[in-house]
């Protein structure tokens, strides 16, 4: 009697892998073969039978152009694909704007529920070996990155500072893996002046006073040195990823404003050189809709550029009482655009009527600054936050009718050159000439 036994799993796999074996082989020696005969076809007889003989295929196919219909066929998924990861990016940008934020357009008689800077408490505070000079949060929050006058770059995970600030047992403390300083790079020769995550991938760009741009993949636990330098021509001061992260704005000592294609590295300037500042750039930054970019200069202006045609479309003299112009700043909406000045004061600027809508006083004694300093929105836009220059405490005003809320003591013991936002939460991060950055967070943080 002739019992047939069922197939084991193992056979059957083995089935199908042989299959898959035979089905590429069919496909790779179609693909050689309609190769060769495109050759013969195309006047080539003697390299085609060549490798005809070579590789041991059929005779050439009849004349026909299923080759190029093939080839066509792969460019136009090529395109596919490209097309949709633009369309990606594209929803990437969109979803970030849409909170209408500050907008005197819109009427809504809801009142302020986020926190103002007053109730914030320091949950963090690293150190580096030299005055902190910038530092900015990724576009979720969740990551920081310092940079400091001792050349070193800090990356900083936002749930282990405030898992940290908890007072878990010690045993936690002293795990290195929950430590929140995830990286300390170290690729440059001088100051670390500027530095921007890019808008979605993993990758931190870094500016600094040794005339260099550094890309690191600050994700890779490896990462230690950058994967890519660019050199420019003089100190880097400012630099800002587009909103789809193909264009990086580079501003240096020089006061020609720079844009370079991210992939290829190219650079390009305005065709029009009077254009430009006449003296060092300041800060630059797109616009969340990433048509349009501003910059401000030493030069006591800040200008409007389309990011299109890298034309400046709008140039505002004397925009605080003649003194350098420290720092520029788009709302979500990309209709305004706030500003500040070694005057001590922040202004709000209407872009399409180019007029100053609201002047931001009261930081410090009103005299004029020693030092940069730059001014923020918190993440809903309903507050403005600016670092008071003598007090080296924090401003903060109500964004829609210049309502000086109450003062913070952000505890540093030198100037507070840089404030930072999170996008998403109610937390910041100052960075101060003391060697320290200070992480701040609305205490419900905390227990969430």
């Amino acid at each position: 009697m002739n019992i047939e036994s069922k197939p084991t799993t193992a056979s059957l796999n083995s089935l199908n892998n042989n299959q898959i074996i035979r089905s590429e082989t069919r496909l790779r020696e179609t693909t050689y073969r309609l190769i060769i005969s495109q050759f013969f076809y195309d006047g080539h007889q003697q390299l085609a039978v060549q490798l005809s003989n070579l590789l041991q295929t059929a005779p050439p196919c009849p004349p026909s152009d299923r080759l190029t219909h093939i080839v066509r066929l792969g460019l136009k998924a090529e395109e596919d694909i490209e097309s949709t990861k633009r369309s990606i990016t594209t929803s990437i940008v969109t979803e970030n704007i849409q909170d209408i934020g500050l907008d005197f357009d819109y009427k809504s008689d809801s009142l302020i529920s986020t926190p103002d800077a007053g109730s914030y408490e320091t949950c963090y505070v690293t150190a580096h070996k030299a005055p902190c000079r910038t530092a900015v949060f990724d576009s979720t929050g969740s990551v920081i990155a310092t940079g400091s006058a001792d050349a070193s770059i800090k990356i900083l995970d936002v749930d282990r500072m405030l898992i940290k600030n908890l007072d878990f047992p010690s045993q936690s403390d002293q795990n290195l893996e929950n430590h929140p300083v995830i990286r300390t790079l170290y690729d440059h020769a001088d100051e670390v002046t500027c530095l921007d995550f890019h808008p979605y991938d993993p990758i931190l760009v870094s500016g600094s006073r040794d005339y260099t741009i550094k890309f690191f993949e600050y994700a890779k636990p490896t990462t230690k040195k950058s994967f890519r330098t660019m050199s420019e021509v003089d100190q880097i001061r400012c630099l800002s990823f587009h909103p789809s992260g193909d264009w990086l704005l580079v501003g240096t000592q020089n006061p020609i404003v720079r844009l370079y294609d991210v992939e290829t590295g190219k650079c390009f300037v305005s065709a029009q050189p009077q254009e430009q500042h006449s003296k060092a750039i300041t800060c630059l930054k797109w616009s969340p809709n990433g048509r349009m970019f501003a910059t401000s200069s030493k030069d006591g202006t800040f200008k409007v550029w389309d990011g299109v045609t890298n034309r400046c479309v709008n140039t505002f003299e004397n925009a605080h009482a003649n003194e350098e112009v420290c720092s520029v700043l788009f709302t979500k909406n990309s209709k305004y655009l706030l500003t500040s000045g070694k005057d001590s004061q922040v202004r709000l600027w209407e872009l399409s009527t180019a007029r100053c809508l609201i002047h931001y006083t009261g930081a410090g004694s009103m005299a004029k600054q020693e030092h940069r300093a730059t001014c923020v929105f918190n993440h809903t836009e309903d507050y403005i936050l600016y670092p008071d220059e003598k007090a080296t405490s924090l401003c903060c005003w109500n964004s829609r009718n210049a309502e000086r809320q109450r003062l913070l003591g952000l505890g540093h013991n030198a100037p507070v050159k840089c404030i930072v936002h999170s996008p998403i939460t109610p937390a910041f991060v100052s960075c101060s000439d003391d060697h320290r950055a200070r992480f701040w967070c609305k205490r419900t943080l905390l227990s969430d």
